[in-house]
Formats: structure tokens, sequence, C-alpha cells
């Protein structure tokens, strides 16, 4: 099969598979924005469409007419490069363009790609198909991540659907994973796709160390909470200390203690909490606390990534003690591109491994997720090494 046919099919697939994760949505549901990280899912539907526009479309399909001009103000994330744009955290006021138009919009756009490409196209090109295939991939983990702010945030907290299940029990039992003090490779080796900042394999030094081979549970963490780790300064960072008294925070995201009972919402609504699946919707500052109150720490992305081959992982993204840097000899692509990565290296923390919400041909051992510290409406838990 051509190349071009393989990656035209994969586009179509992702591009219904956004809309799918759209459909148990009301109207309504569209446009809500509870806090600036999250997007409206109208937002994710229509910037996915614009980025394959923006990128492929203007520079190569010739006479390419827009569908609308003003949709590269309302679309545009954070490309300097590329021009103007709505401030992130007035997404929510996008009352229009409607959500029918947008689904017009997504239409159009896929239409004319499918035509620009039917024929075949230049390396170029498929590179920025494939580019924007797995952009619209992060976006439909972020769909899933953002639905469930909006709906968690509900004071009747709605149900998303009865199909999801989050908290798959870690049913394996724990024990520590060694690895040897030695030279170890890490980065990716460019056999398949990936992003520039997984680019620059290099080599590292590490010192033997131990790794737990499961994730943290919500029991094991419910025994931090009842101790007392969020009233104890000891286990904190500074910042991550001030972030727990300003906040008050006295427990991960979505947790409900009602009636002494504790709850947490999910995508299937509000269940009582699963002690055996692992702890999800933690901050780094949380996950550094409950290291340091266990007598243990948070692995290197580096120990993490040599590990990874002696534990199953993937159901949530692992917080790591790597500061989001970039490796050694990085180069940003050149133009608008440049700004997908590179710019953000800085004061931010490396996860690792993937998520529930993460679509399954998506990540891979050198992966690099990239959030603040103080964080977690993404699936984020923790393993111990020491």
């Amino acid at each position: 099969m051509p190349l071009t046919e393989t990656l035209l099919d994969t586009f179509i697939i992702t591009r219904k598979e956004s809309e799918t994760i759209c459909a148990p949505l009301e109207i309504e549901d569209y446009v809500v924005q509870p806090m600036e990280n999250v997007s409206p899912p109208k937002w994710h539907l229509g910037h996915t469409t614009w980025f394959f526009e923006e990128f492929l479309l203007k520079p190569y399909s010739k006479g390419y007419k827009l569908f609308d001009a003003d949709f590269s103000f309302v679309f545009n994330s954070y490309y300097e490069t590329i021009g103007k744009r709505i401030i992130r955290a007035d997404r929510g006021n996008l009352s229009r363009p409607s959500v029918q138009k947008v689904y017009a919009y997504r239409n159009y756009v896929t239409s004319v790609i499918k035509t620009l490409l039917d024929k075949g196209g230049t390396e170029k090109m498929l590179q920025l198909l494939e580019i924007g295939i797995h952009h619209e991939k992060q976006h439909q983990e972020l769909l899933l991540t953002d639905i469930k702010y909006i709906l968690g945030n509900n004071p009747l907290l709605p149900a998303y659907s009865d199909s999801f299940n989050e908290h798959a029990p870690e049913r394996h039992p724990p024990e520590w994973i060694t690895i040897d003090a030695g030279i170890y490779e890490i980065g990716h080796n460019m056999d398949t796709f990936c992003f520039d900042n997984e680019l620059g394999r290099h080599k590292v030094y590490l010192e033997a160390c131990e790794i737990s081979n499961r994730l943290v549970t919500n029991k094991e963490y419910l025994e931090f909470i009842k101790e007392g780790g969020y009233n104890s300064f000891q286990f904190w960072h500074a910042e991550g200390w001030d972030w727990v008294c300003k906040n008050q925070i006295l427990s991960p995201l979505y947790w409900h203690n009602i009636e002494g009972e504790w709850y947490n919402y999910t995508l299937e609504g509000l269940q009582k909490i699963n002690p055996d699946a692992p702890l999800t919707h933690i901050s780094y500052f949380e996950a550094f606390a409950f290291a340091q109150w266990k007598g243990c720490r948070l692995p290197t992305e580096f120990e993490w990534e040599v590990a990874q081959q002696f534990f199953p992982w993937g159901s949530r993204w692992e917080w790591t003690e790597s500061a989001y840097l970039p490796y050694p000899g990085y180069q940003k692509a050149e133009g608008a591109l440049g700004e997908y990565n590179g710019k953000f290296m800085v004061n931010q923390k490396v996860l690792r491994g993937g998520s529930f919400a993460t679509p399954s041909d998506h990540t891979r051992p050198t992966y690099r997720n990239f959030f603040h510290p103080h964080l977690r409406w993404q699936y984020t838990g923790l393993r111990l090494a020491k």
C-alpha cells in the first residue's frame, strides 16, 4: 500500500475519532471553560483543523480558499510566528462560531486534504500530514481530560459515558526493579515518528537505583492523607507548601469526602474510591511529598526510560524528578513549527508513560510529556524510586 494512502486512511480515522469523543456531549458542553488550562471542546475541534489548514493547505494547496478568514485568529493556540490570536483564557467566550459551523469547517478541510493527497504528495507534505495526525491525537487526550474537568466542575457531576473504566486495579505484587550503575542510551533512534523533543539520542550515566514495578495506589495515598500528609510541611517543597496552603488542597483532584467516605468523580460519574486503582490527578508537588513521606523519591526520566521494559505502564502519566530541558544537540524546526516544543523548556517537569486517555498508538518509551508542577487535570500518577 502506498505511504500516501496509508497516511490518508489514518488521517480520516483520526478525524472521526475526535468527533466520536465529542458525541456524548450536549451542545452546551462545547463552549465551557472552567479554567485557563482547559479549552472548550469546540475550540479543540477547530484548532486541530486550523493546524492542517495553516501548515499543509495554505502552503501546498494551490488556490486554496480559506473557510473563514477569522478562524486563524480564533483557533491559533500559541504560534507567535503566525499572528494575533485570542487570549487563551477567553476561549470559553466563543459563543460564535457555532458548533455546527466548526463541524462544517472540519468537513471542509478534511475534504480538501483528501483531494490534495489522493494522487500522492511530496515528502514534506506527508511529514506535515503525519505531524498533524499526531497533533490531533494529542488533542484527543486533551478533549477527554478537558471534558472531564468541565463535567467534574458542574454541580450535578454528570456522567460523560458509562463505558470508560478509568481505574483498572494494580494486580501484580509489588517488587523493586534494580537498575545497575552504568552508561545508557536515552532518546529516540528516529526509526519511527517522534517529536523533536525526543531527539538527540545520547548517553547518560546512572547510579545504581531501584524502581517500583507498580504505580502508587489510592489505598497507599489514603494512608498519606490519614497520617496528615497535607498538614506536614516537612514533606513539601516550599513552593508546593505555599500551593497547598493558598489553595486549601486536602486531596487529589476530583476526590470528595462525603459523610466520612471517599468518592471520586470519573467519566462514569461519582463513584466510591477503588483502593486498588492507581492514584491519579495529582500534581508534581503531591507526588514529591508522598515520595518523601515514604522515604523514597521520584525516578528521573532517564531512570524511567531504562527501567520501563521491566514493568507495565500506560495507565497514568508518571511524574519524574527531571526538569523539561533539551537533549544535547537539540534544534528547533524552522518557522512556526519550531514553536511546538522548544519554547516551553522552562519551569516544567517531565512526565513519562501515557495515560488511560492517551490514544493507544500515540505513546512510546521515549515520549516526553511536560507540565507545570501544580497542574493535575491530566491523568497523572507516580511510581517510587530509591
